[in-house]
């Protein structure tokens, strides 16, 4: 296939700007809210629907050639298509794909090349996709997010503690459920009594606002 005209980097500054958003506990659970509450939506549906697709359709794999290259392409395929097509069965068609651009960047070093920031994005793609070895891959994660919290400057240090606090949270869903129960109704999935349970909290991990959990760390550490 062709190489398209995208390149990874328009990817990489919306995504990870230069704004020194690291700097402190405020910015970056600024950073974290605006990309996990959809804060990047419109600008995504706006902008980046095109670079959606030809991700999708494996016209930029080949920027898995470089490591950041390979972290733009994993943000298009895991993070856009939850924008572009919020709510509908396409938002979740590219984890496998994703997880496996993951997956083989830990293997082959991509990973380490990265900043911790930019790591944590594997972990999320990795935890979203359901199948069979969800709960083995979630397990595998354990030793990855202890990684990356060691990579976490000491400004953020109690972003620490809510990372990890993630995670067992994702891999206490998975290991209850074996899947991502508030999937059910978009994919036309019938859920379980437990399941129709959890749905009705509106309680997901995808939902919770980073910067109130790391300041009430921050408040619980002093």
């Amino acid at each position: 296939m062709a190489k398209s005209n995208f390149d990874p980097q328009v990817v990489l500054d919306l995504w990870f700007p230069a704004s020194g958003h690291e700097k402190t506990i405020e910015t970056h659970g600024a950073f974290w809210d605006e990309r996990m509450q959809g804060g990047m939506d419109q600008t995504i549906i706006a902008e980046f629907a095109d670079l959606t697709e030809a991700a999708a359709t494996g016209q930029l794999d080949y920027w898995a050639d470089s490591a950041r290259g390979r972290l733009a392409l994993l943000i298009a395929l895991d993070q856009f298509p939850r924008s572009l097509w919020r709510d509908t069965p396409a938002a979740f068609a590219q984890d496998i794909k994703a997880t496996r651009l993951a997956l083989e960047g830990i293997e082959n070093g991509d990973f380490d090349r990265l900043e911790p920031w930019e790591q944590t994005f594997f972990v999320i793609a990795i935890s979203h996709c359901e199948g069979p070895d969800h709960l083995g891959r979630m397990r595998f994660l354990d030793a990855i997010v202890e990684r990356i919290c060691d990579r976490i400057p000491e400004q953020l240090a109690p972003m620490r503690q809510g990372f990890r606090d993630q995670h067992a949270r994702v891999t206490g869903i998975i290991a209850r459920f074996g899947r991502h129960p508030h999937r059910n109704p978009i994919l036309g999935r019938p859920s379980t009594p437990e399941e129709l349970a959890y749905i009705e909290t509106g309680d997901f991990p995808h939902v919770r606002r980073v910067e109130k959990d790391a300041a009430d760390v921050e408040s619980a550490a002093s």
